[in-house]
């Protein structure tokens, strides 16, 4: 008896939410009207970004709150969220995931490795960053990027 009087008394209890992102938002983001369908790719990585893009969609940072939600297929998908340096085994199946992608679409490059191969560079497998195998809107650095960056950056796109 006595919890449900504490949370009568304490009502609903959560963090404000933070201020709209600054800037407008990159090229074609403006035409997605408030929400956008994510596809993961990951081209080569270590899956450090991949544990951060999780994270940026748990219950404590809530992607999905502003407007983001994670698809399946590319052909559902708005915004690609790519990952790692494209090895020469993935180059051909991530340009061929974002023509899939209908249009208006995003690439976004998600840590230093997608941005310029980082640790990666000049390895044998690999191809090349990101942006030498497809087009990228945006860029989220950090080796791995905070899930509130990633979040921040999704943000950004959806304008919310």
């Amino acid at each position: 008896m006595g919890l449900l009087r504490k949370i009568r008394r304490t009502g609903r209890v959560a963090e404000p939410a933070p201020p709209p992102p600054e800037g407008k938002p990159p090229g074609k983001a403006a035409e997605f009207g408030g929400s956008v369908q994510v596809r993961c790719v990951d081209a080569g990585s270590c899956n450090g970004c991949e544990i951060e893009i999780a994270a940026a969609f748990n219950p404590v940072y809530d992607a999905d709150r502003y407007g983001a939600r994670l698809v399946a297929s590319p052909r559902h998908a708005d915004v690609a969220l790519v990952t790692g340096p494209v090895t020469r085994n993935m180059a051909e199946p991530l340009r061929r995931t974002v023509a899939a992608m209908g249009e208006p679409r995003l690439v976004v490059a998600v840590g230093d490795c997608a941005l310029d191969c980082g640790e990666f560079a000049g390895g044998y497998g690999v191809e090349g960053a990101v942006s030498d195998v497809v087009p990228v809107d945006l860029a989220v650095p950090g080796c791995p990027p905070e899930p509130a960056e990633i979040v921040a950056a999704l943000r950004k796109v959806t304008g919310r």
